[in-house]
């Protein structure tokens, strides 16, 4: 690995030059905008390092898959990510122009740079060192980047099950979002899925002056706020009839995984402007974020909200929500309990389903970790933190219940990435860290 790492660093000027250029080509899902460009870039560059690669489509966007096998007893990695980035609006926000990387302070600035290109981009380069110091790879690889992850990955999960035997590997990992704020490395799990509903309340065919049927004519708002008032307690507990009931506990070796984060929860709470916590206040601050469900109100809307009073009755309020799943709930599941839980409380009040996405979860004990764990502590020289699932939301369930193999995010890119937001970025290091650890995942697997 030493020569590799030599390697790695004699490159590192190109390495960033060749990001910048890569990151300077849109590929904006959302818009259509570059999808096929990008795609073609990629599969040309995976023929390149002698890759059986090639575009799969699908009725959205398509994937790129490639394939190198050098020895079938070794084991075969599934590198996943993706090419498509968000929307750079609002471009005003924008120091520098999205799609014209520069480097300022120490850091590389264009949409999609940390998010997830200039990732996948790093997995890339560490391929091509080992095969420019030793001529071959040590372990098979999957390389699998998909269009559509920034609208919601819909695709992939019918891809997975109708490519099952192009995709079949050992493990999957995928190189997304941040490291600790510390700077530390990280290694992730599992992830939360997510089920999004809107409840919607209707009250008279039209607004109506609150003076002349106020009292006659029911107010949607107030059936809104009633009925939330049966979900969730003062104490922060979530009272949908049967939602919580299949929750499997943490295990043992996840809350000793938790237990060792760090956290400085003062610093959190004046970051944030907060005096207190949500309910329930016995809960750890870890353990809301990786082992229980939550159900949050992402919006309120009804009724008159400009500037003075207007003394009307709305026709119809909505309470725009979602319920944050841990295994093994499914989106199903909680759709259906808040469903009963609405006829029983709210009959006339309409459950509106919206997107789902099933949680994944790798056990901590499998034989991978210690690879994992060995590969990031050769390429960083710090141990890294293990998470044994995050709160967002990420596609890893295809990998863990549809092709039933062992999922792990390795992130690269710093904490204040500014991902989905103007001005974001990678750091230069960050990104040189991350071409050395996705080399020495390849060299560990190779052992």
């Amino acid at each position: 690995m030493d020569d590799i790492f030599d390697y790695i660093k004699e490159n590192e000027e190109s390495y960033v030059a060749r990001v910048m250029e890569y990151v300077s080509h849109p590929s904006i899902s959302a818009h259509n905008i570059g999808i096929r460009e990008v795609a073609g870039m990629l599969v040309h560059y995976l023929k390149g390092l002698d890759f059986d690669a090639k575009l799969i489509e699908t009725p959205g966007h398509p994937f790129v898959l490639g394939h190198r096998t050098v020895d079938p007893s070794k084991p075969t990695v599934l590198l996943y990510g993706h090419y498509d980035v968000q929307p750079p609006d609002p471009l005003e926000a924008w120091v520098s122009p999205p799609f014209e990387p520069e480097v300022r302070d120490g850091r590389i600035w264009a949409r999609g740079i940390g998010d997830n290109k200039g990732q996948h981009f790093a997995q890339l380069l560490a391929i091509e060192a080992h095969l420019k110091v030793t001529g071959t790879l040590p372990c098979n690889i999957i390389f699998c980047l998909e269009g559509e992850e920034e609208i919601g990955s819909p695709q992939i999960a019918d891809f997975v099950r109708n490519h099952m035997d192009d995709l079949q590997a050992d493990l999957v990992v995928t190189s997304d979002g941040p490291l600790h704020e510390t700077g530390q490395p990280v290694i992730t799990f599992g992830v939360r899925g997510v089920a999004s509903f809107d409840l919607v309340a209707k009250g008279a065919s039209r607004d109506v002056h609150s003076g002349n049927f106020g009292g006659i004519v029911p107010n949607p708002i107030w059936t809104l706020v009633q009925l939330l008032a049966t979900m969730k307690d003062a104490d922060g507990n979530i009272t949908v009839e049967g939602i919580t009931e299949p929750v499997i506990p943490a295990t043992n070796l996840e809350l000793d995984a938790a237990s060792r984060l760090p956290l400085d929860l003062p610093e959190v709470m004046k970051d944030l402007g907060l005096e207190a916590l949500d309910g329930p206040l016995d809960r750890p601050y870890w353990d809301r974020l990786m082992f229980h469900p939550t159900l949050t109100i992402n919006g309120f809307h009804g009724g008159y909200g400009g500037p003075g009073s207007k003394t009307v009755l709305p026709n119809e309020a909505i309470a725009k929500c979602d319920v944050r799943l841990v295994e093994p709930l499914t989106p199903d599941h909680v759709f259906e309990r808040i469903e009963a839980h609405v006829a029983k409380h709210a009959p006339n009040v309409e459950v509106v389903r919206h997107n789902g996405m099933l949680p994944s979860k790798t056990p901590m004990d499998t034989p991978f970790a210690a690879t994992l764990i060995k590969a990031v502590e050769r390429a960083r020289g710090v141990e890294p933190l293990l998470y044994p699932t995050v709160g967002g939301s990420l596609p890893d369930y295809v990998w863990t219940k549809i092709l039933k193999k062992p999922a792990f995010v390795v992130p690269y890119a710093n904490a204040d990435e500014a991902n989905h937001a103007p001005n974001e970025n990678l750091e230069v290091v960050r990104f040189i860290d991350g071409i050395r650890t996705g080399a020495s995942l390849l060299f560990e697997l190779g052992q």
